[in-house]
This record gives C-alpha cells, structure tokens and sequence, in this order.
C-alpha cells in the first residue's frame, strides 16, 4: 500500500512538472524564440514527443493557432485527476 501511495505522489509531481513545461514552452513559442538556443531546443525536444501524439490524433491547429499544449495540459490534468488520485487514496 505504501508502495502505490508513494508512486501515486511521484507520479502527481511528474505530471504537474510536465504539464509547467508545456505551459511554459507555450509562452516561449510566442515570442518567436532563437531555435538554436538551449533552452529553447530543451523544451522542444521535451514537449515534442507529446504534441507528436496528440497531432496524430487531433488535428490541432486552428487559424495559425497550435492547441496541442492546451490540449496535451488537459490530457495530463484529466490523468492526474484520476489515475493518479486513485493511487493515491488506495
């Protein structure tokens, strides 16, 4: 039991650390950033793999609006709401 609930934590601060970057990967992307930047090509390479995924499954731009971000936020809170708070309660 000690075991799930500790994963369950883990598990709640990865997804709220991930769901940060994306958001501020978001923000930078609108400022048009320099792409050869290290920061700049730290957050691509770890949002990218997610918004991979979701365009696959959603078309997700909208009038020159990208809204895998939102929608890749939306999917990790809905994780965290429920897979995560289940582990945490057993």
């Amino acid at each position: 039991m000690i075991v799930v609930h500790a994963i369950g934590i883990i598990l709640h601060y990865l997804v709220t650390i991930y769901s940060w970057v994306i958001f501020v990967a978001a923000i930078i992307s609108l400022v048009q950033p320099d792409p050869y930047n290290p920061i700049v090509q730290f957050l691509r390479n770890i949002t990218e793999p997610a918004y991979r995924l979701i365009k696959r499954v959603v078309p997700t731009v909208y009038k020159n609006m990208d809204f895998a971000p939102l929608i890749a936020i939306i999917i990790l809170q809905f994780i965290d709401l429920t897979l995560v708070r289940v582990l945490v309660t057993l």
